[in-house]
Protein backbone atom coordinates (compact mmCIF):
# COMPACT_ATOMS: atom_id res chain seq x y z
CA UNK A 1 0.00 0.00 0.00
CA UNK A 2 1.45 3.35 -0.92
CA UNK A 3 0.34 6.43 1.39
CA UNK A 4 0.69 10.06 0.20
CA UNK A 5 0.98 13.12 1.27
CA UNK A 6 0.52 16.16 -0.59
CA UNK A 7 1.83 20.13 0.41
CA UNK A 8 2.09 23.65 -1.66
CA UNK A 9 -1.29 24.95 -1.32
CA UNK A 10 -2.95 28.07 -0.40
CA UNK A 11 -4.02 31.17 -2.20
CA UNK A 12 -2.44 32.71 -4.89
CA UNK A 13 -3.63 35.97 -6.51
CA UNK A 14 -3.97 35.61 -10.89
CA UNK A 15 -0.66 35.16 -12.55
CA UNK A 16 0.94 34.02 -9.36
CA UNK A 17 2.54 30.40 -8.92
CA UNK A 18 2.72 27.88 -6.64
CA UNK A 19 4.42 24.52 -6.14
CA UNK A 20 2.73 21.43 -5.04
CA UNK A 21 4.69 18.35 -3.65
CA UNK A 22 3.17 14.96 -2.84
CA UNK A 23 5.64 12.38 -0.83
CA UNK A 24 4.85 8.90 -1.34
CA UNK A 25 5.50 6.03 1.54
CA UNK A 26 4.74 2.49 1.94
CA UNK A 27 5.14 0.31 -0.82
CA UNK A 28 6.98 2.41 -3.15
CA UNK A 29 8.79 0.42 -5.31
CA UNK A 30 5.25 -0.70 -7.15
CA UNK A 31 4.93 2.28 -8.54
CA UNK A 32 5.58 3.93 -11.43
CA UNK A 33 3.57 6.69 -12.74
CA UNK A 34 2.77 9.56 -10.55
CA UNK A 35 0.59 12.43 -11.30
CA UNK A 36 -2.31 15.40 -9.98
CA UNK A 37 -5.44 15.30 -10.54
CA UNK A 38 -8.21 18.16 -9.53
CA UNK A 39 -11.31 18.76 -8.76
CA UNK A 40 -12.98 21.97 -8.77
CA UNK A 41 -16.75 22.99 -6.41
CA UNK A 42 -19.68 20.98 -8.86
CA UNK A 43 -17.42 19.61 -11.08
CA UNK A 44 -15.78 16.21 -11.52
CA UNK A 45 -12.16 15.26 -10.82
CA UNK A 46 -10.25 15.66 -13.96
CA UNK A 47 -6.47 15.08 -15.11
CA UNK A 48 -3.86 17.46 -15.18
CA UNK A 49 -0.63 16.06 -15.23
CA UNK A 50 1.19 12.86 -15.00
CA UNK A 51 4.66 11.41 -15.26
CA UNK A 52 6.09 8.20 -15.51
CA UNK A 53 9.10 6.42 -13.67
CA UNK A 54 11.38 7.08 -16.66
CA UNK A 55 10.52 10.85 -16.71
CA UNK A 56 7.72 10.58 -19.67
CA UNK A 57 5.43 13.31 -18.93
CA UNK A 58 1.26 14.49 -20.04
CA UNK A 59 -0.51 17.25 -19.40
CA UNK A 60 -4.27 18.49 -19.87
CA UNK A 61 -4.60 20.99 -22.54
CA UNK A 62 -5.65 23.69 -19.72
CA UNK A 63 -2.47 23.26 -17.86
CA UNK A 64 -0.17 23.05 -20.89
CA UNK A 65 2.66 25.69 -21.00
CA UNK A 66 2.51 27.11 -17.41
CA UNK A 67 2.45 23.67 -15.28
CA UNK A 68 5.41 21.16 -15.29
CA UNK A 69 5.73 17.97 -13.52
CA UNK A 70 8.95 16.46 -11.92
CA UNK A 71 9.96 13.65 -10.55
CA UNK A 72 12.37 12.69 -7.72
CA UNK A 73 12.70 8.93 -8.03
CA UNK A 74 15.32 8.94 -5.11
CA UNK A 75 12.87 10.83 -2.67
CA UNK A 76 9.70 9.38 -3.69
CA UNK A 77 8.24 12.45 -4.52
CA UNK A 78 6.34 14.44 -7.27
CA UNK A 79 6.14 18.11 -7.46
CA UNK A 80 3.70 20.26 -9.68
CA UNK A 81 5.17 23.66 -10.32
CA UNK A 82 1.80 25.92 -11.04
CA UNK A 83 2.93 29.29 -13.29
CA UNK A 84 0.55 31.96 -14.71
CA UNK A 85 -2.30 30.38 -12.22
CA UNK A 86 -5.60 31.24 -13.44
CA UNK A 87 -9.20 31.94 -11.76
CA UNK A 88 -10.65 29.09 -13.10
CA UNK A 89 -7.49 26.99 -11.78
CA UNK A 90 -8.98 27.13 -8.41
CA UNK A 91 -9.75 23.52 -6.90
CA UNK A 92 -8.91 20.91 -4.55
CA UNK A 93 -5.81 18.87 -6.28
CA UNK A 94 -5.48 15.26 -5.43
CA UNK A 95 -1.89 13.14 -5.77
CA UNK A 96 -2.43 10.01 -7.99
CA UNK A 97 -0.07 7.21 -7.84
CA UNK A 98 -0.47 3.88 -10.46
CA UNK A 99 1.22 0.82 -10.20
CA UNK A 100 0.12 -2.90 -8.71
CA UNK A 101 -1.98 -0.43 -7.05
CA UNK A 102 -3.72 2.78 -7.39
CA UNK A 103 -3.72 5.47 -4.56
CA UNK A 104 -4.67 8.80 -4.03
CA UNK A 105 -3.75 11.29 -1.37
CA UNK A 106 -6.21 13.43 0.13
CA UNK A 107 -5.90 16.54 -1.53
CA UNK A 108 -5.16 20.07 -1.14
CA UNK A 109 -6.91 23.09 -1.85
CA UNK A 110 -4.90 25.79 -4.49
CA UNK A 111 -7.12 29.31 -4.22
CA UNK A 112 -6.50 31.78 -7.29
CA UNK A 113 -8.44 35.18 -6.68
CA UNK A 114 -7.55 38.38 -6.13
Amino acid sequence: QVQLVESGGGWVQPGGSLRLTCAASGSISSISAMGWFRQAPGKQREFVATITRGGYTNYALSGKGRFTISRDNANNTVYLQMNSLKVEDTAVYYCKTVGTTVSWGQGIQVTVSS
